[in-house]
């Protein structure tokens, strides 16, 4: 996933989005499990917003991400933030040569969009061998119920001056999969006219007794999965599943 135009599109479209929930997520899952270390990679990090409320809540943060047009914004937001952040360019699935971690995330459901079994499996190996002795694992994907009642066969929009979009979300090619088809409609300020992009992201999702089976393969120790941000463990109607997991040796 490159994400094109929609890089430059994208903190409009997600202005509404909790970040600070996900960084307090984060913090009470660090206290909960007694992380001393500051380390953290922010994994599939996009334009860096969540890289850089980390980096402000007192954290050491790198950022990687697979586009370069989302690492460019990144880059130029950390920047003016004053927030010191190195990011990098990396596959999550093939990810080398970066130091070690105390606490690697992975969210706003970035794990979504790897397709392959195998993808997610040597991500999970790849944070294992990234992450420091007792070191945490988090992240977040997209539940079943969200894919079958919520996105599966159905169309959102939005209608505002400068940007619309319609978004159809169809069945993908794999089980439990969604191909979210955008059209965007942006105002060109200097023509005063709209051009049109259009964008096309899949998105798979497993059982979590798969990520499960996962996570032991690659190493890891599961602590909890949570539910929708809170301490409660998931249900079957949760939107957004969290998982916390601990490096074993």
């Amino acid at each position: 996933m490159t994400y094109e135009h929609f890089a430059y599109l994208y903190d409009h479209l997600m202005k509404d989005v909790p970040y600070d929930k996900w960084v307090d997520f984060t913090r009470s899952k660090i206290a909960k499990y007694h992380v001393q270390g500051k380390k953290l990679l922010d994994l599939a990090c996009g334009t860096g917003e969540l890289s850089v409320r980390m980096a402000h809540a007192g954290y050491e943060v790198t950022g990687v991400d697979l586009s370069s047009n989302m690492l460019t914004i990144a880059q130029e937001k950390a920047k003016k933030e004053c927030a010191d952040i190195s990011f990098f360019q990396q596959n999550m699935a093939e990810l080398e040569g970066l130091d070690h971690f105390d606490v690697i995330v992975v969210f706003c459901d970035s794990l979504n969009y790897l397709e392959e079994e195998c993808d997610v499996l040597n991500t999970f190996k790849r944070v294992y061998d990234h992450l420091n002795d007792h070191g945490l694992f988090i992240f977040d994907v997209h539940s079943i119920y969200k894919l079958t009642n919520i996105f599966m066969n159905n169309t959102f929009g939005l209608n505002d001056e400068d940007i619309s979009y319609v978004w159809h979300c169809y069945q993908g090619e794999h089980t439990n999969s969604v191909e979210h088809e955008l059209t965007f409609f942006v105002l060109d300020e200097r023509t005063g006219q709209y051009k049109r992009f259009d964008e096309l992201h899949m998105q798979r999702i497993f059982a979590v007794e798969q990520y499960e089976i996962w996570l032991k393969e690659a190493g890891f120790k599961l602590l909890e999965i949570n539910s929708d941000f809170g301490d409660n463990h998931y249900k079957k109607n949760a939107e957004r599943l969290f998982f916390t997991a601990i490096k074993s040796y």
